[in-house]
């Protein structure tokens, strides 16, 4: 049982490690060719986020790995794969409930960690990337880390949800994660200026939290944002 859980959480490791890479310098190509020059002076912080994310991976990939060795071997979660063990209106849905509440964790955890003492003890290392590049998307404190990466693993033990639908959270979590670090804006205007998109967090709207720090807490979604009042709209440096 220990080795077929340590056997896992070093398999998902190595996961969260190689999707960290592939998605982060997927888009930091992009950057390179959409924008060149963005990043030019920026090399000696780009190693520090490297490393620091890393890390990270380790911290989110023992949970993941506890959490696939106990759905394969003892059925302990929530998560099926059968298309036809829940109606299939249920499949968005499930979606939906974990993107709002992994936002709603991340935009209370977030404005704690901006509380000076928190701030210093461990957001600090996140908002050494100024500005931002597509490689800090995972650059976290230990500490921050941690309270990222247990919550996923905790919601499927909650929230029932298909497998696929599972990997295409993930994948929304990866890719919003590290677009919204970019420093320039790669969704189109039309979709981040119209009704949507004013709900919607995307590099323009995470961009003005990096200037600002007190302002635009959120992962995904404006809705705690707008309701809390530290909604401050969009950063005109990554349009």
């Amino acid at each position: 049982m220990a080795i077929g859980i340590l056997l896992s959480a070093l398999a998902m490791t190595l996961i969260v490690g190689g999707r960290y890479l592939a998605s982060s310098g997927l888009f930091a190509l992009v950057t390179r060719r959409v924008r060149p020059g963005l990043y030019a002076s920026l090399e000696p912080q780009i190693r520090r986020e490297i490393g620091w994310s890393l890390a990270s991976a380790a911290i989110y990939g023992v949970p993941a790995g506890v959490v696939a060795w106990g759905w394969r071997e003892r059925g302990w979660t929530l998560i099926y794969d059968g298309w036809s063990d829940y109606p299939l209106w249920y499949l968005p849905l499930s979606v939906f409930l974990y993107l709002l509440a992994h936002d709603t964790w991340f935009y209370w955890t977030h404005r704690l960690l901006h509380r000076p003492r928190w701030f210093r003890a461990a957001h600090a290392v996140h908002h050494a990337s100024r500005p931002p590049t597509a490689w800090a998307a995972m650059s976290f404190h230990p500490l921050e880390a941690l309270s990222g990466a247990i919550v996923i693993p905790a919601l499927v033990f909650i929230v029932p949800i298909h497998v696929v639908m599972l990997l295409l959270v993930l994948t929304i979590m990866t890719v919003m994660g590290v677009t919204n670090h970019m420093g320039w804006e790669m969704f189109p205007r039309a979709l981040v200026y119209s009704k949507a998109g004013n709900w919607l967090i995307t590099a323009s709207h995470h961009q003005r939290h990096h200037d600002e720090y007190k302002c635009n807490y959120g992962l995904y979604f404006r809705f705690w944002d707008r309701l809390c009042g530290t909604d401050r709209g969009l950063s005109p440096r990554s349009a």
